[in-house]
């Protein structure tokens, strides 16, 4: 089936909060229902942009009618941009006690004008045709240019909740359009967690090709693991530990010019903090973690699942740019900031910064940041974009609490940063997917640049009103951004709450997430 839907058109439209200025789209919530309802009837859109403004429109929702998932919901998007092609990969169906009941994904190869969607193969009893595991989760996609293949690596659930989860990775060798079964990462009888996929882009490179992907052992407190491959994604190497054994999750893995491969991560237990490893031999060995920043994290209301998990992007020239959610800057650690910190050489880190979203002391509660950076640019010009979820007050309860989408973009490599803009919400908790620790729209989102332009696209979900008969609408979205002009600038805001490894942690921070 092949059909057409319309982006939806300008957001250009600024509301008061705190005696700052934010963007907000003028769309009403019922015509974004009927976009959904009218993508469920596609398995190919196109959508013709118009020049001038943002735009915000649906790329996938979830048609299945199995058993096994909570249907019509789309959580926990990653992307990855070469040239004018983004691939999106996302979680189908999401299973109230971990995973989903497939992995979607949506393609673009001109720029967000027109989307391609689908579902992998083989995967789960939902899937076509039908694989062996219960559920999929977590994933992540890279783009291989050496051996021009796409990737999307997931975890594959063998039985509900945990026990045996498999690392595994999916190909696609004609730009994302169609992809094969999946192939062995890891599968050891353990239950891996938080896989995350890059690949080495850089020619010049001594281990061009080599593709990287992290994980952990969740039963063995989260042990961090990395595996790589030479030939593509069709074979991977044994899982390896880090040489100090650190254990954490979430860890993003980005490579520099050298061949340098620096993955930053959530240490957990007495590793507490945000960490990075990195290797400079292709991946066959891995060095000691490093401390980035302690962290401070206070717990979001109104039950939504969320940690303070990185998101991580290199410029060109291999500098290292690490974000999440953070409230050592906030009065009591009454809310979080989206905070930052940079590295050359994935061992030094620069102080941490907030990224002046919303004023100190504002009430907004930012989280669940997924950073892009543009790998045609650097230094003083270059160009960095963020997309996250907020409440517009963090003192919020579950039936009070309304999630909104953000996005906002720096042209001068972190130094000042646009009036943010509201892409999507407010949305109600209860239109959101239910999991076993919390209401879901990810563990993570994601944002990527177009190859030689200062345009952006992000992929979140949103929660919309349910259809009759329906307990949930929650599909997949992406934009059309551009990178404007910085009007906010980085201030040395004082730190306002004590840091270190236990800061806090009773009352603030948040538990990891698992699947």
């Amino acid at each position: 089936m092949f059909g057409r839907i319309d982006i939806v058109g300008s957001l250009r439209r600024t509301t008061a909060r705190a005696g700052w200025s934010r963007v907000r789209p003028p769309l009403p919530w019922r015509l974004l229902a009927g976009l959904a309802a009218a993508l469920a009837a596609v398995v190919v859109t196109g959508a013709p942009a118009t020049a001038a403004g943002e735009q915000v429109f649906p790329i996938s929702d979830d048609p299945f009618t199995s058993a096994v998932g909570q249907h019509r919901t789309e959580v926990e998007p990653d992307t990855f941009a070469f040239g004018s092609t983004m691939v999106a990969a996302f979680q189908v169906g999401r299973i109230f006690n971990g995973g989903a009941a497939d992995i979607g994904w949506a393609t673009t190869r001109n720029g967000g004008l027109t989307w391609s969607r689908g579902f992998l193969p083989a995967t789960t009893s939902a899937s076509v045709p039908a694989g062996p595991y219960f559920a999929v989760s977590d994933p992540s996609v890279a783009y291989d240019l050496r051996h021009h293949v796409w990737l999307i690596s997931y975890l594959g659930l063998h039985a509900s909740g945990g026990g045996v989860v498999d690392v595994l990775v999916s190909r696609s060798e004609d730009g994302g359009l169609t992809w094969g079964p999946p192939v062995v990462v890891a599968a050891t009888g353990s239950f891996y967690d938080k896989n995350w996929t890059t690949c080495d882009e850089t020619p010049s490179s001594p281990f061009f090709g080599n593709c990287y992907t992290e994980f952990d052992v969740a039963s063995q407190r989260d042990l961090e693991q990395m595996s790589t491959s030479r030939d593509g994604g069709l074979t991977w190497g044994p899982p390896q530990a880090t040489a100090d054994a650190v254990h954490g999750l979430g860890g993003q893995p980005v490579v520099q010019p050298d061949g340098r491969v620096v993955v930053p991560f959530e240490g957990v237990g007495q590793n507490r903090g945000m960490r990075a490893f990195t290797s400079d031999d292709g991946g066959v060995t891995w060095g000691a973690s490093v401390l980035i920043s302690p962290i401070t994290a206070h717990r979001v209301a109104g039950d939504i699942r969320t940690s303070p998990l990185p998101s991580a992007e290199l410029d060109r020239q291999g500098k290292v740019f690490v974000v999440w959610q953070d409230c050592r800057f906030e009065p009591g650690c009454a809310a979080n900031d989206i905070v930052m910190a940079s590295s050359t050489d994935g061992t030094d880190w620069s102080p941490v910064t907030r990224i002046p979203i919303d004023p100190v002391g504002s009430g907004v509660d930012h989280f669940i940041p997924g950073l892009a950076v543009d790998r045609d640019s650097a230094g003083a010009h270059g160009l960095l974009a963020l997309t996250y979820y907020f409440y517009p007050s963090a003192a919020c309860t579950p039936d009070t609490c309304r999630l909104e989408v953000g996005f906002t973009a720096s042209p001068d490599g972190g130094e000042s940063w646009s009036e943010p803009e509201v892409l999507a919400g407010p949305m109600p908790l209860s239109w959101l997917a239910a999991t076993n620790q919390g209401v879901m729209v990810g563990d993570y989102i994601s944002t990527s640049f177009l190859a030689g332009e200062q345009r952006v696209l992000p992929a979140f979900a949103v929660g919309l009103p349910p259809r009759p008969g329906a307990a949930f609408e929650e599909p997949m979205f992406s934009a059309i951004e551009k990178v404007r002009g910085g009007l906010r600038h980085l201030a040395d805001d004082p730190v306002l709450v004590a840091l270190g490894a236990g800061a806090a942690e009773a009352d603030t921070t948040e538990a990891p997430t698992a699947f």
